[in-house]
Formats: structure tokens, sequence, C-alpha cells
């Protein structure tokens, strides 16, 4: 069934006006679209954390759920030779440290001003977006090659040590994953995450077989699989998607934003993508948007309403481009110590490089 678009006459929640009741939350979730391995990674992290603070302090509970294991996480841990910083009007500013980037290095949480998002222009510009994508050159992946992403990325996040709670970042770092065409191959450098020198990642289970590629896991090959009707399409994920997330709407949203970021969809299918987010409830466009590394954009958006935190997928104001993703929190009295407020960005990424390589770990010339 073709989900309604949301009515132009009634506002959606993140086009109440500053002042006006919020509701306060018992708990809330980072949002439900960075869903891959962080918790295991987090959990490991708050670990070692806790254990050099005080060898007997038990680790603390994980604040987040995860899902998805092969692909980015949300809580990429402590990082980055920059940290995030507001000058004005949700205007994002690099401080540097020196350094590259590429070293994981705790910091203060990220913060940015809270745009406003309205549903008035939103099919206008998922329109504009679709045709730009239709008519952007394409990535071709050939056989035995692999997909390569490269982004900065960062994530605020609850830090507990010795029963005292405080908001922390991992700043902006770089962040390289590879995977072959049908994921049985791939590698991960995220100095949040991973080891010196990066991890292997795989499709492989306890059993030791391979896992068949799904929406929130999916594979180069396997996308080529889906159906390029948008209302089919949406029907698919709405389906595939059931009973995950907070509600079954951002559920959907979250997952096509997942397929926008460390994948390489065809571009029928991407075209698809932008078509079919504008028929689910609740979507809005936020004008002033600004992604990791301080390209200014336009977002499309969609407001968790049990997070009250707002997903946002940043474009090019211009050639409605894709940027990457910002997770910012709109309530206030987020997280599970109420200390996430309005303005705490829980998520930044920009991509950077998004092409095909003969071999994991070779990083082609226009990656930096």
């Amino acid at each position: 069934m073709r989900q309604p678009r949301p009515s132009k006459s009634r506002r959606t929640p993140d086009e109440w006006h500053e002042g006006e009741h919020l509701l306060s939350l018992e708990e809330a979730d980072l949002p439900a679209g960075r869903h891959a391995f962080h918790k295991e990674e987090l959990m490991t992290f708050i670990q070692q954390e806790t254990q050099g603070a005080s060898a007997t302090t038990p680790a603390p509970p994980v604040p987040a759920p995860a899902r998805r294991r092969v692909l980015r996480p949300l809580s990429v841990l402590p990082a980055a030779a920059c940290s995030l910083a507001v000058l004005a009007a949700g205007v994002l500013t690099l401080t540097g440290k020196g350094g590259t980037g590429d070293e994981a290095v705790a910091g203060p949480p990220l913060t940015a001003t809270v745009g406003t998002g309205t549903s008035s222009g939103v099919t206008q510009l998922l329109d504009r977006i679709s045709l730009a994508s239709n008519k952007a050159p394409q990535v071709k992946v050939g056989a035995g090659q692999y997909v390569y992403v490269e982004s900065r990325v960062g994530t605020t996040y609850e830090k507990t040590v010795d029963n005292k709670t405080t908001l922390a970042s991992d700043g902006i770092h770089r962040r390289q994953i590879w995977n072959s065409t049908d994921g049985t191959e791939g590698w991960l450098i995220d100095p949040a995450v991973t080891p010196p020198g990066g991890e292997k990642l795989d499709r492989t289970n306890e059993n030791g077989t391979n896992e068949p590629a799904y929406l929130n896991a999916p594979t180069y090959d396997y996308l080529a699989t889906l159906p390029t009707d948008p209302e089919t399409l949406l029907k698919e994920i709405y389906k595939e998607t059931k009973g995950k997330g907070n509600n079954p709407d951002q559920e959907a949203f979250t997952t096509i934003g997942d397929l926008l970021n460390e994948s390489l969809p065809p571009a029928e299918l991407n075209t698809a993508l932008f078509k079919a987010v504008g028929q689910i409830p609740g979507v809005v466009q936020v004008k002033n948007a600004v992604d990791a590394v301080g390209r200014q954009g336009i977002a499309v958006a969609r407001l968790d309403e049990t997070s009250g935190a707002r997903t946002e997928w940043v474009f090019d104001p211009k050639t409605y481009a894709y940027l990457g993703e910002r997770t910012i929190q709109v309530r206030p009295n987020g997280g599970d110590s109420g200390l996430i407020e309005p303005g705490t960005v829980l998520y930044t990424e920009a991509v950077i490089v998004r092409q095909a390589v003969h071999a994991l770990k070779e990083v082609p010339s226009s990656g930096v």
C-alpha cells in the first residue's frame, strides 16, 4: 500500500516553534540508522577506558542498540585531530589540533544550531535531487573489484566512569571501508573502532557460513536485485524492516539513508530511493545543514519522535549532490542520562570519495 504523504496543513514535530511544550523523554536511543556494529565496539571502548580509570569499576550499560556489523558504526568512539564547533547559525567549523585527522582523540561533545524543518517544498526538493542523481556520472564496478568509500565522521556519546556520566565525542576523523561486490571480503580502517591498520570485514557467522545480504546489510550485487519502481521499492523496504527501529516510517527513512552512505546503489535504484522517500510521512527539508567537514547544504530530514533526534541527509544546494549525513538532537533530555540537549550532534559524516578499486586497502588517486 502506498504510504500517505504528510499533510502540508499539519506541522511536523520539528516545525514546532521554540518555547512550545516538548515531550520529556525517559530514554532516547541514538537514532535507528547507525545500527551497525557500534554496540560491541562501544562496550569494548567503555570497558577499556573504565579499566584505565579504575581497575575495579565495572563497565557501564551500553546506551544504544546495534544492528549491522559490516557497515559504519554510530558510536565511532574517540577521535580526531580536529573537533567540531559552532560559530553561528548552524555553521560548523573544524578547529584543528594539527595532524591529519587519522588519529582517535577524545574531545568535547559536537554541537550545532538546530535548523527549522518544514514539509513545504520537500517533494520538489526530492524531485530535483532525483534528477541530479540520474544525470550524475556513475561509478562502474567491475568483476573482482571493490567498492571503496572514504569519509570523515564524528560522534557524540555518553561516557560513564566511576558512576559519573558526561558527554564526549570522537571529534572528526578519517574512515575508510572496502567491500567486495558480493560482500565476502572487506576491510575497515577507523581509528575509533579498529586496531591500527584496520580490521577484516566479512559476512561469516558463528557457524562459519556467509550470511546472505539484506537491506540493512547490503552488498553491491544485492542492490542490483532491488526493484527500481519507487512504490514497489518502498513496499519492499517496509516489509523487510517490519518490527525494527522505533517505528516503521522512521526505520524506512533510516534504511534508505544507510544505502546512501557506505554502499553504491546502481543509478536507477539511487533515483528510485529519492522518489520513494517522498512517500514516507514526516519527511521535511532543512535549509541550513552542514556536513562533517563544514560543507553547507540543504537537508532532507526526519525526526525520530521516540528519541527526539533528527537525521538529516545533506545535499549541495546548487548541484544536489549528496554530501553526507548528520543526526542532531532537537528535543531536550535525550539519552540515558538526560544530558543530550538540543543542538547535540550525535553523528556527523561527510563522504569524500566513493570509487571502485582493484584490491583491498587500495586508495584511488582521488582519495586524500
